[in-house]
């Protein structure tokens, strides 16, 4: 793993997404990808992340079309089985575009919300962003008391939203955590964040009320990289959200956070 002392330039950073497969030949193979087109084209919400796709996405070949621009994943209709690819340079450029809506934010002193539905992978990503956030003046959104969804519980971890049942951290898609959240914010007579940085359908739900979000998403979750093709979602980060260890992600956030003067 790239040593963590230093900030990697954009090519050293190319180079460790490819080697950790957080980029390049991923582990989610091809037919899960398709599989997961094919769901959303036939209108299965549970892959639309809260995001309201309408009837605009029927076509899983245009579905397909937008992950290969957006993603990196192979082109050819015809490959529906076997290794799948995410872009390291679409990775890095969506990045830079993220860092830069983070300056932003800091410049601002924004109120900002980061939420996952990753934490396994993901936790400690947005645990530094929110950091770095906190430390350059922004308002870190604190999620209400008492707020269930899925028949869990939301919460806030290291100043990160996430979704709890059996005393244990979940994995969830689901937009309902990020959708109780911004319900209950009004009620207390609080404003909603300015900044959302998320994934899953914390970040989908996020972007379908307006809120400038920007989302990390893999290669068989279309709904965030649809958002941002439509211009719902602000940015759309491609990168495989669970590899084996989460410190792989650690050179990646170094990177996002110098690029945004955050460091």
């Amino acid at each position: 793993m790239f040593p963590v002392s230093r900030v990697p330039s954009r090519d050293e950073l190319i180079d460790h997404l490819v080697g950790a497969r957080i980029a390049g030949d991923v582990a989610t193979p091809r037919e899960n990808n398709v599989a997961h087109y094919r769901e959303l084209a036939n209108g299965n919400p549970y892959y639309w992340f809260g995001v309201d796709l309408g009837d605009r996405w029927t076509d899983e070949q245009d579905v397909l079309a937008v992950m290969a621009e957006l993603c990196g994943v192979n082109e050819d209709p015809g490959h529906r089985a076997g290794q799948d690819t995410i872009d390291p340079e679409l990775t890095v450029a969506a990045l830079d575009r993220a860092a830069a809506e983070l300056g932003k934010a800091a410049a601002d002193r924004s109120r900002v919300l980061t939420a996952t539905g990753h934490p396994g992978g993901l936790l400690d990503v947005h645990a530094q962003v929110a950091a770095a956030l906190r430390a350059a003046g922004c308002e870190l959104v604190r999620v209400p008391l008492g707020l269930t969804a899925d028949q869990g519980v939301v919460t806030q971890l290291a100043g990160v939203a996430v979704y709890e049942r059996g005393a244990s951290l979940w994995h969830t898609h689901s937009p309902a955590p990020m959708s109780e959240i911004l319900g209950a914010l009004p009620q207390e007579g609080e404003a909603l964040p300015d900044l959302v940085f998320a994934d899953h359908g914390w970040a989908g739900c996020a972007a379908q009320r307006g809120i400038t979000t920007v989302g990390f998403a893999d290669s068989n979750d279309p709904a965030l990289f649809l958002a941002e093709h439509e211009g719902t979602l602000t940015v759309c980060v491609p990168l495989d959200d669970h590899v084996v260890n989460p410190r792989f992600y650690e050179p990646m956030t170094a990177y996002l956070l110098a690029a945004a003067d955050l460091d």
